[in-house]
C-alpha cells in the first residue's frame, strides 16, 4: 500500500502540474472530476488539504471515497473529517466551498457503491486488498 510520504508525493505533483498548466490541466483524472478539500487535523488543529476525485455528485452532493489504495487504514482526511466535518470544498478548480462531510449511511452505501465501481472499477478493486469497508463520503453544502 502507498506509504504517507508516497501520497504526500502524488498530492504535490498533481498541485505542481495544476499551477504550471494555470490549472488548464489535472482538474480531471480517471474521468472523474478532482477536487481539493481542507480538512481540520485532528492532532493539530491545522488546515489540511487533499486532492481527491470524486466518482459520483448527486445534486450539490459530491461523494468522495475513502479508499487509500485499498489500504487496511483510513486515510488521514477521512479521519480528520470524521472527528470535524466541516471542510472546505474546491471542486475542479472553482473558489472554495464551506460544505459539511458525513460518511454515508449503509443505506446510502449499499446503493451508491454499484454506482460507483460500474464506472470506476479501481474501487472494486481497493475493496478486495483489504478487510474494512471502504467508506463513502458525502460532501453537501453546509447551511
Amino acid at each position: 500500500m502507498p506509504s504517507d510520504l508516497t501520497l504526500k508525493t502524488m498530492n504535490g505533483i498533481h498541485r505542481a502540474l495544476l499551477k504550471i498548466s494555470g490549472g488548464r490541466v489535472g482538474w480531471e483524472a480517471s474521468k472523474m472530476p478532482v477536487l481539493e478539500l481542507t480538512t481540520t487535523g485532528r492532532k493539530s488543529g491545522q488546515s489540511r488539504s487533499v486532492m481527491l476525485t470524486s466518482p459520483l455528485q448527486e445534486g450539490s452532493t459530491v461523494v468522495v471515497v475513502a479508499s487509500r489504495g485499498g489500504d487496511d487504514d483510513h486515510p488521514a482526511w477521512f479521519l480528520n473529517l470524521r472527528d470535524n466535518p466541516d471542510v472546505e470544498v474546491s471542486l475542479k478548480g472553482a473558489p472554495k466551498q464551506r460544505m459539511r462531510a458525513r460518511i454515508a449511511t449503509p443505506e446510502e452505501r449499499a446503493r451508491m457503491w454499484p454506482l460507483v465501481v460500474a464506472d470506476h472499477k479501481n474501487y472494486a478493486g481497493y475493496q478486495t486488498k483489504t478487510t474494512r469497508e471502504i467508506p463513502l463520503v458525502l460532501l453537501e453544502p453546509a447551511t
